[in-house]
C-alpha cells in the first residue's frame, strides 16, 4: 500500500467492494449484499474463492448444492427483500457457469437484482483450450459466459484487473435503478482474478444506495386524470412494482377514497389483504371470477408496476369494453407503454401521490362498487367450497391450499413457482399483508421453489415459511433441501404427489391431445416409478411425513410448526381436478389439422376464442 491507492487482487478488490456498498432500510444503513452463493471450481477457487475468505466477517459465504438453485436462492432472497437488498452469485467457467443462465432468466424477466461473477477463461490465452472451454471456429473471443448476454440487463467481461472499477460502478447503478434492475453478469476472467493492481482507496469508500422515486411528467399526467376522470368502471391491476416501491398503502388510500376495485398479478398479490372489500383477488388465466367479471366490464386498467403479460390479460381476451383503455403507471418506459397504453413513467407510490393530488371529488359511480362487492362475495363462495376440507382418498391441489391455510393462517409465506399450484394458489391463497406470497411465474421455472424457500427464509428468518411443491419440481431441483439443513434456515415443504405433470397433462387434454409423456403412467416405460419422497428428503437430513388425507396433513402442518429444521410433508393429489370457478381462456395455439377429431373439435373452440383477442 503506497499513498491514496491499495494493492490488491482483482478479485480481493472486488469483494472488498461489495462490503462497502450499504443501503438503508427502516432508518438503519445494513449492507446491500446480504452474501454470497459459491461453488467453487478451477475457474473461481483461487481467485473469488481466497477474496471472500478474506471478507467472510462481512460478506458471508454460502454453499449450494447446484448452481441453478443457488442462483434461484439468490433471487429470491432479492424478491422477499422487496429489491432493496440482495445477493451475489460466483461458480466456476463451463457447467458451472452455464447451470446460472436459466435462473439469470428468472431475475431478468422478473426485474430483480442479482449479481453473477462466473469465471472465464484465461485473458492471456496461454493454456487455451482451458478445461470446460466453449471456443468458436470463427470468432476468439466466445466464452460459455456469452450465453448470459440475451438474459442480464448488463454484461462486461473483465481482461484486465483495472476494468473492474467501472464495471462495478455500472452493475451497482443496474442493480439499484427502478426501472433497469435486473441480473448484472460480470464475466471474471480466471488469471485477472489473481492479478494485483493499485486500486484507488476511494474505490472502496462506503457508498449507500438509495431507490429512485422518479415523477411523472406533467403532460402524461394531465392525459391520465383526464382518462381517469372520464372512466365509468375503473379498475386497478397491481403488479409487482406496489411491493417494489413501498406502495401498498398508498394504493390501498387511493383505493378507498375513490372506489377502486383492485386486482392483482402473481408479482403483486399480497398488495391489498385478501378481506380487504376491494380486493378482488387475481386476475386473468388464474383469476378469480370477481376479477374476471369486472375486468370484462372495465373501461379502463389502471396498471400500477405490471408488464401485463399474457397470463394477466387473458391473452389479451379479457378486457371486452369498446372503449376500452389502459394507463400504465410503470418506472420503465417499455412497460408503460404496452399495448398503446397512456403512459405515465413514475415510481408506483410516486404516481399514484401525484395522481391523488389532483383527483380531489372523484370517485366512480355507487352501482360500480356495489358490482365488485356481489362479485366478491359470490367468489368467496365458491373459494370456500373448493378449499373446504375433503375425505376424498385424492384430494384436490385447492383443497391442500385450504388445509396449509387454515393450519398455519394468513401471515406465513407461501412460495412456489410452477406447474398447477400457481393458478390455484394464484386464486385462493389469503395473503394477509405484503409479501405473504411469493410466487415466481414471470418465466414459471419449475425448481425454483425449494431454493426459492431458501432464498427467502434467508431473507425473512422471522417468518414462516411454506414451500408448496409438485412431484415434477421437486424431482427437477430438491437438492437445496440439505443447504437449508446446513444454514439453519427452517422451511416447511408440501410435496402435492400427482405422479407426473398434471397441469400440462389436463392443458394437453384441453387442447384435444392424446394422454401422452406427462403422467407417468402416460410415458414409456419398462417399469413405473415409485418414488418415496418422505427417505428422500430425510436422506437430506430433513423431517419427513407423509399425509394419507388432509385431515393428517393438518395435523403434520401445525406438528412441523415446532419442528427444529426443514421438514417435508408429501400427500397424493390427483392430477385432473383443478379449480373451475374463475379462470380464463389462455392463448394455446391447437393444430390447424389432424388425424385426430379430438383435435379437430378443439381447433374450432380455439378459432371462436381468437375472435375476441385484441390486437
Amino acid at each position: 500500500m503506497s499513498g491514496t491507492t491499495i494493492r490488491l487482487t482483482m478479485a480481493q478488490a472486488l469483494a472488498k467492494f461489495l462490503t462497502r456498498q450499504k443501503t438503508v432500510i427502516d432508518d438503519e444503513t445494513v449492507p446491500i449484499f446480504g452474501g454470497v452463493f459459491a461453488i467453487f471450481g478451477h475457474g473461481n477457487v483461487a481467485g473469488i474463492g481466497e477474496a471472500l475468505y478474506q471478507v467472510r466477517g462481512e460478506l458471508p459465504t454460502y454453499r449450494g448444492q447446484n448452481e441453478q438453485g443457488m442462483t434461484h436462492a439468490a433471487i429470491a432472497y432479492a424478491k422477499a427483500s422487496f429489491r432493496r437488498r440482495m445477493m451475489a452469485v460466483t461458480s466456476s467457467i463451463g457447467p458451472g457457469a452455464t447451470n446460472m443462465v436459466t435462473a439469470a432468466a428468472v431475475a431478468h424477466v422478473n426485474r430483480l437484482p442479482l449479481l453473477l461473477l462466473p469465471g472465464d477463461v484465461f485473458a492471456n490465452r496461454a493454456p487455451d483450450p482451458v478445461l470446460q472451454q466453449v471456443e468458436d471456429w470463427g470468432d476468439g473471443t466466445v466464452s460459455a459466459n456469452d450465453a448470459f448476454r440475451p438474459v442480464s440487463r448488463y454484461f462486461d467481461r473483465i481482461t484486465r484487473p483495472e476494468q473492474i472499477i467501472s464495471a462495478l460502478n455500472r452493475a451497482m447503478q443496474v442493480l439499484t435503478d427502478p426501472a433497469e434492475c435486473g441480473p448484472v453478469t460480470l464475466a471474471l476472467c480466471q488469471d485477472v482474478q489473481a492479478e494485483a493492481f493499485d486500486y484507488p482507496e476511494s474505490f472502496f469508500a462506503e457508498r449507500i444506495w438509495s431507490w429512485r422515486r422518479p415523477r411523472p411528467d406533467l403532460d402524461e399526467l394531465d392525459a391520465a386524470l383526464a382518462a381517469l376522470r372520464g372512466a365509468k368502471k375503473p379498475v386497478i391491476v397491481a403488479g409487482g412494482g406496489v411491493l417494489y416501491s413501498d406502495a401498498t398503502a398508498t394504493l390501498r388510500a387511493f383505493a378507498e377514497k375513490h372506489g377502486i376495485p383492485v386486482m392483482e398479478t402473481n408479482a403483486g398479490k399480497s398488495s391489498l389483504p385478501h378481506d380487504h372489500p376491494l380486493s378482488m383477488g387475481s386476475v386473468g388465466v388464474t383469476g378469480t371470477s370477481a376479477s374476471n367479471l369486472l375486468a370484462e366490464e372495465t373501461d379502463l386498467v389502471l396498471a400500477v408496476g405490471s408488464r401485463l403479460q399474457d397470463f394477466t390479460t387473458g391473452s389479451w381476451a379479457l378486457f371486452q369494453a369498446e372503449d376500452f383503455r389502459i394507463v400504465g403507471l410503470n418506472t420503465q418506459v417499455f412497460d408503460a407503454g404496452k399495448h398503446r397504453a397512456l403512459p405515465l413513467v413514475a415510481d408506483a407510490r410516486a404516481g399514484l401521490e401525484a395522481l391523488e393530488d389532483k383527483l380531489a371529488g372523484w370517485r366512480t359511480p355507487d352501482s360500480w362498487v356495489a358490482t365488485a362487492k356481489t362479485a366478491k362475495a359470490d367468489w368467496l363462495k365458491a373459494a370456500k367450497a373448493v378449499t373446504d376440507p375433503t375425505n376424498a382418498e385424492l384430494p384436490s391441489d385447492a383443497h391442500v391450499i385450504g388445509a396449509v391455510q387454515r393450519a398455519r393462517g394468513t401471515e406465513a409465506i407461501v412460495v412456489c413457482a410452477a406447474g398447477g399450484l400457481p393458478g390455484e394458489l394464484h386464486k385462493l391463497w389469503q395473503a394477509g399483508s405484503p409479501g405473504t406470497y411469493h410466487m415466481e411465474y414471470g418465466f414459471s421455472c419449475m425448481g425454483y421453489e425449494i431454493a426459492g424457500g431458501l432464498g427467502v427464509k434467508l431473507a425473512r428468518p422471522d417468518r414462516d415459511v411454506i414451500v408448496m411443491v409438485g412431484d415434477g419440481s421437486y424431482m427437477m431441483l430438491n437438492s437445496e433441501i440439505a443447504s437449508s439443513i446446513m444454514l439453519g434456515a427452517k422451511l416447511t415443504i408440501v410435496v402435492l404427489d400427482n405422479r407426473g405433470y398434471g397441469c400440462i397433462n389436463r392443458l394437453q387434454m384441453q387442447a384435444g391431445g392424446a394422454n401422452f409423456n406427462n403422467l407417468l403412467r402416460d410415458t414409456y416405460h419398462e417399469v413405473l416409478p415409485d418414488i418415496d419422497f418422505v427417505k428422500h428428503a430425510e436422506s437430506m437430513g430433513a423431517i419427513a411425513r407423509k399425509a394419507g388425507s388432509i385431515a393428517e396433513l393438518e395435523a403434520a402442518l401445525k406438528t412441523a410448526q415446532d419442528d427444529t429444521r426443514t421438514s417435508v410433508i408429501v400427500i397424493d393429489t390427483d392430477p385432473l381436478i383443478s379449480t373451475a370457478a374463475g379462470g380464463h381462456w389462455w392463448d394455446v395455439a391447437v393444430p390447424e389439422v389432424s388425424v385426430r377429431p379430438e383435435v379437430n373439435a378443439a381447433r374450432k373452440d380455439y378459432e371462436a376464442a381468437l375472435k375476441g383477442q385484441r390486437l
